[in-house]
């Protein structure tokens, strides 16, 4: 037993992400949620919106790691910043496998396909520094209500693998300090749920705020942006090959509903930083 963990730190468009390099599961096991949590904390851990183990699917127990096999080496085991487990991430995928080819010598030549919680993705490394996330086939359901404070909206309820409602509002403004979980039908959302707030700044151009379940307001989320294309280009009446701009408070993301009804993301993945961290670090835990 060492005295210290790898870790690597990096973000997409401002989604920041702890990676807990551990290809053969024999570092991490069973990463406890208080674990995750002192990891993320932007005091008195490293600050992250989130950690994902990188291990590879046979060296892992998870019911979706042992689907994975044979499908793909690599398996995303991402909690959120409270530690509780999330099904999938699209920034965070695509930081995944930046390290892969960084660190693992992953090529990028090629498509690569990555095991998660909701499924295998696959992954694109484009001639511009960009990673493409095929995210798979959108879920669209009834509308619910969201509200801030006496406030309401009607709400589009749309699956990436893991539940969002995207609400159209008059300003981003509207939703406020996004502190605390804005209110939502738990009938509806029974494991919670990521509600976005969204503006159209132009054709096929929109902008989002995102409050994610069990992580609090972000910079950015995929699979958020994901959503809200989807809710965009129903109601614009947008052709399916369309790419829309979803603008988020760290940058730019690209999406597009295929024709074959898969959502791909375009965007960035940095790595910034790499180091230890000390076992005695969120002891006991």
């Amino acid at each position: 037993m060492t005295d210290s963990y790898p870790f690597v730190k990096g973000h997409g468009t401002e989604n920041d992400f702890v990676l807990l390099p551990d290809p053969d599961g024999s570092v991490h096991g069973d990463l406890a949620a208080e674990r995750v949590a002192a990891l993320c904390d932007r005091r008195a851990g490293i600050g992250a919106d989130g950690v994902i183990r990188v291990v590879r699917c046979d060296a892992y127990d998870d019911p979706a790691a042992v689907a994975a096999r044979g499908q793909a080496e690599w398996f995303m085991d991402y909690r959120n910043s409270d530690g509780s487990l999330s099904e999938m991430c699209g920034n965070g995928v695509r930081v995944f496998a930046r390290h892969l080819a960084d660190h693992e010598g992953v090529s990028t030549a090629t498509p690569l396909r990555i095991g998660t919680r909701a499924g295998i993705k696959v992954l694109t490394f484009e001639d511009d520094g960009r990673i493409t996330a095929d995210m798979g086939r959108p879920e669209v359901f009834a509308e619910s209500k969201v509200g801030i404070g006496e406030r309401s909206w009607a709400a589009t309820h749309i699956s990436m693998g893991n539940p969002h409602a995207v609400a159209f509002v008059d300003s981003l403004e509207d939703a406020g300090p996004l502190l605390e979980q804005p209110s939502y039908d738990s009938a509806d959302f029974p494991q919670g749920v990521n509600i976005e707030f969204v503006v159209r700044r132009g054709t096929a151009h929109v902008a989002m705020r995102v409050f994610e379940r069990g992580s609090g307001e972000t910079r950015s989320c995929g699979t958020g942006a994901c959503a809200v294309m989807v809710a965009a280009a129903l109601a614009d009446g947008a052709g399916r090959g369309t790419t829309y701009r979803v603008d988020v408070p760290g940058g730019e993301l690209a999406v597009t509903w295929t024709e074959d009804d898969r959502v791909l993301l375009t965007g960035p993945a940095v790595i910034v930083a790499s180091g230890k961290v000390p076992n005695s670090f969120a002891a006991g835990t």
